[in-house]
């Protein structure tokens, strides 16, 4: 295991050790937060019992169809924009000031276009995600060597082969800087929108619980989400680390 790694995981099981010693010690109180190994055991026996199923596969089928969405219509809105240099100037602006607009004002309108349900969540956790792809792709589209695309024009390419057969392999280690990023607020915008949208899924599980005073759920139910992402960034980071290799060979 190399330091970094060591290092990670000593700072992690170092937080996990203090706040069992604060829980246990009654500096922090029960009724604010079980201790983590009660978090864990309850973890399991709320996936043994199968309580929290049914939310646990609404947030999981969410999180996928965003993430998709944002990742697929990113590139494709990364490759019309930097076909068209004066449209990209027009826009690029608003993209990069895209985040200090708090997308959730908009949930209204998603729900009067959508109605209520998966198809509003999904939206807004696209509309959250999809401005970082698009960045990314043109940020690899910009570090396209010239002479493939040239090679491209000489072989008489048509545009959809352009881009699957030479585009896209060689933009795709920078396009998973956007396609992490994607992700990571697919599951921001889907778990976010549930406490005000659904009446299924994870994050209606925490609010419901939370408001009923139910904390061993609460905390079982937000020890899952932050598992599940915790799997899904070091899985991503592992292939964003090989993609990052080819590029310095």
């Amino acid at each position: 295991m190399k330091a970094e790694s060591l290092c990670r995981v000593a700072l992690v099981t170092g937080f996990f050790v203090l706040l069992e010693v604060l829980c246990r010690t009654g500096v922090i109180g029960i009724t604010t937060m079980p201790a983590p190994s009660l978090m864990v055991m309850h973890t399991l026996d709320v996936f043994h019992d199968g309580k929290f199923d049914l939310d646990i596969a609404t947030s999981a089928i969410e999180i996928v169809a965003a993430s998709l969405l944002s990742i697929v219509l990113g590139f494709l809105c990364g490759l019309v924009l930097h076909s068209l240099p004066q449209a990209r100037r027009a826009i690029e602006p608003a993209l990069s000031s895209y985040y200090a607009i708090p997308t959730f004002i908009f949930y209204p309108v998603f729900i009067v276009l959508f109605g209520v349900g998966k198809p509003p969540i999904i939206a807004l956790a696209v509309v959250l995600a999809i401005v970082a792809m698009v960045t990314a792709t043109l940020n690899g589209l910009d570090r396209l060597p010239r002479a493939l695309v040239r090679s491209a024009q000489v072989m008489r390419l048509p545009p959809w082969k352009s881009v699957l057969q030479v585009k896209l392999p060689a933009t795709l280690p920078y396009l998973f800087t956007g396609v992490k990023l994607s992700v990571s607020y697919a599951v921001i915008g889907v778990i976010a929108s549930e406490f005000i949208l659904s009446g299924q899924g994870v994050g209606y599980a925490i609010g419901y619980a939370y408001n009923n005073f139910q904390n061993d759920d609460m905390y079982a139910l937000m020890l899952i989400v932050l598992v599940f992402v915790t799997v899904v960034n070091s899985v991503l980071n592992a292939m964003h680390r090989r993609f990052q290799s080819r590029i310095q060979r």
